[in-house]
């Protein structure tokens, strides 16, 4: 890439987002070149620009042009969403109290975050109202769902370090994105470095983590492997996780770009609680292993794509820890191809994909005639989607149509969605969109039965229609942006109690569940001085369905959550990152005063509550040190059914990079 510039000039240190320019420096006309692939400026999200002539969804590429940090974009049709709003930004963020993927999300305003232990050790991601089995879970564009439980979704061998963002995306094309879908980005830190991190705390909390990554002109690889574990901060909630990932792209002359993801993970942990609120002695223990392989090329005025993808998920999960009681086996294979065509009515695209789930289990499935080792029920099933996706801009407005038809065990849905974007002055961007969604059931919508709990195997599909609203005002060191969002969606499925069932719960989808949302967020970004970020954000959701049925979970969601981030920068080498959010959710679930006692319940209304978030942070050189106390009001709260979360905790650790 050193051929892209042969003179030396100024090394860029501000940005001044104009919508019109791929690289805007202060007053002065840059010429880079041609580029066989789109550019784009990974702008930090706390300044309201994003790159909007690329797919968010798409492989990124982390290049070296001397001092000026640049990403290049690989676009990925086969996730055509509409719409990106960004999560999480590492460049943002990186001074901030988290330490996992889960507690980057809990401070975004689109995402109901419900952690049932700690560190990440279990969790479910909500989008909008949605639940966790509505959200399509996505790494670097690629759909690594799992069709047996939500929960397991967003079980990926990724560590913090690794992912460079986060984004949620609408109107993504296919079956599964309900709510939306969640893609995580993973990119290296610098083009070339070694990088260390080691930190202990409370509840004998220890973290160790490996990565680097080695990037050339036309091969770039990030690796990583990490260990966490705690004795936990109650009985039975001690966990350990490891976690081991890699990534490595290729672009030839002829043959194009080629992208591949690996990882592994394996989590230990003791579910005090966790699926029966009077149960303290549950354990659980998954394992997962993924892969995926992207190559994109072109010729001419066509770009073509395709993709595979391979997830494999165990789970053993005990009643009384020691004790085997569910096991289960998921594979989920998936392919995709595509093809671009860029002609002067605009930007066509046409593709295809095909997914393919199956599962062994100890009681989901049909019955084996014969036991597979462990396993007495299995089932499968095939999914396959055809779309079709036109752009067109005419100056500062884009336009975006697209439809497809979806192939499943249930029939064929025709499926469509429609966008505008505009920008009437620079720094001032207005979206407008609606678009249809469905998803199938999960093999435990269909297949769970307990003492308590009776399956159904009639559920189809859920379905929903989805607007929304927005604008996005950024100049200067100030941004603010505001969306409004309605969700018509029908055959929702939910766990309904029915007394003619001997007072059991029943897997049905009689409720139609509108949902109403708007969010709000502000914020200054300074790149010198003792105030360097502020960040306000809030959101509202409401829900309507039928009254007469007594649903587990429709009514039970976030109806406000505001969120305050801000950082400071002092004695040269001092930073100190403060993070606050007042949560009050909808609904109810049932106390058990008496630990392993069923007979003894009252329901209870959830309760508004406010953590705060610090950590203060030295660095010099390769070294940093930092100290993070969550939850420093020591607030008794809980996101799911009374399970209690940690009180007050500290952590100190040290990180170390030697690279460039």
């Amino acid at each position: 890439m050193k051929s892209i510039r042969t003179n030396r000039i100024p090394c860029f240190r501000r940005w001044c987002r104009k919508g019109w320019a791929a690289f805007a420096s202060l007053h002065r006309c840059v010429m880079i070149g041609v580029l066989p692939f789109t550019m784009s400026i990974l702008l930090l999200t706390t300044q309201g620009a994003s790159a909007q002539a690329s797919d968010t969804a798409a492989v990124l590429r982390t290049l070296r042009i001397d001092e000026v940090g640049v990403s290049g974009t690989q676009t990925s049709p086969s996730q055509n969403a509409l719409s990106h709003t960004p999560l999480f930004d590492r460049k943002a963020q990186t001074a901030e109290p988290v330490q996992t993927l889960e507690a980057a999300l809990r401070l975004a305003p689109q995402v109901d975050l419900r952690e049932r232990g700690s560190k990440g050790t279990q969790a479910d991601i909500s989008i909008r109202g949605g639940s966790f089995d509505q959200t399509m879970i996505l790494l670097n564009g690629i759909d690594f769902t799992d069709a047996r439980t939500g929960h397991q979704s967003h079980s990926l061998p990724v560590d913090l370090d690794c992912i460079s963002g986060v984004e949620l995306l609408d109107g993504v094309p296919g079956v599964g994105a309900y709510a939306g879908a969640v893609n995580i980005r993973t990119a290296p830190l610098r083009p070339r470095y070694l990088r260390f991190e080691g930190a202990g705390g409370q509840h004998g909390y220890a973290y160790a983590n490996l990565s680097g990554a080695v990037t050339t002109e036309r091969l770039s690889v990030l690796a990583a492997a990490s260990y966490r574990r705690s004795d936990g901060y109650m009985h039975n909630t001690d966990f350990t996780t490891y976690n081991a990932f890699v990534r490595a792209s290729y672009e030839t002359v002829r043959a194009g770009y080629f992208d591949f993801q690996a990882g592994y993970q394996d989590r230990a942990f003791g579910s005090n609680g966790f699926y029966a609120a009077y149960n303290p002695d549950q354990w659980e223990r998954t394992s997962t292993a993924l892969a995926s392989l992207r190559w994109q090329g072109g010729a001419g005025r066509f770009s073509f794509g395709a993709s595979a993808s391979y997830r494999k998920n165990f789970d053993r999960y005990d009643w009384t820890r020691g004790e085997a009681m569910n096991r289960h086996v998921t594979d989920n294979a998936g392919v995709r191809a595509w093809a671009d065509c860029d002609w002067t009515g605009g930007v066509t695209t046409l593709g295809g994909d095909y997914a393919f789930n199956h599962i062994f289990s100890t009681n989901l499935g049909e019955p084996l005639p014969h036991p597979h080792g462990r396993y007495t029920h299995a089932t499968s099933r095939h999914t396959g989607n055809l779309w079709l996706r036109h752009v067109k801009r005419w100056g500062r407005l884009s336009v975006t149509a697209s439809g497809g038809l979806s192939l499943t065990s249930y029939g064929s849905s025709v499926l469509w969605n429609l966008a505008g974007e505009y920008t009437p002055v620079d720094g001032l961007h207005l979206e407008a969109g609606v678009s249809q969604s469905m998803r199938l059931p999960t093999f435990t919508d269909l297949y769970y039965t307990s003492p308590a709990q009776i399956n159904n195997l009639d559920l189809g599909p859920e379905r929903a229609i989805t607007g929304r609203l927005g604008a996005a005002y950024a100049k200067n060191r100030w941004n603010v942006s505001l969306l409004t969002y309605y969700r018509a969606g029908r055959d929702v499925i939910d766990w309904v109690l029915r007394e003619d069932m001997e007072g059991k719960w029943h897997s049905e989808q009689s409720s139609r569940l509108n949902t109403y949302g708007l969010e709000l967020t502000g914020g200054y970004s300074s790149g010198a001085g003792f105030l360097r970020r502020l960040t306000l954000s809030y959101a509202y959701v409401t829900t309507s369905r039928n009254e007469e049925v007594i649903a587990r979970s429709a009514m039970d969601f976030m109806r406000h959550k505001a969120a305050l981030a801000v950082e400071f920068r002092f004695l040269r080498r001092m930073s100190l990152a403060l993070t606050g959010s007042v949560s009050d959710r909808n609904g109810s679930y049932t106390h058990y005063p008496v630990s392993g006692d069923s007979s003894v319940s009252e329901v209870r209304d959830y309760a508004p509550y406010l953590l705060l978030d610090g950590r203060l942070a030295w660095e010099k050189g390769i070294c940093r040190l930092y100290v993070d106390a969550t939850n420093i009001t020591d607030t008794s709260y809980c996101d799911l059914g009374g399970i209690r979360l940690p009180g007050a905790w500290v952590v100190a650790g040290v990180t170390l990079t030697i690279g460039r």
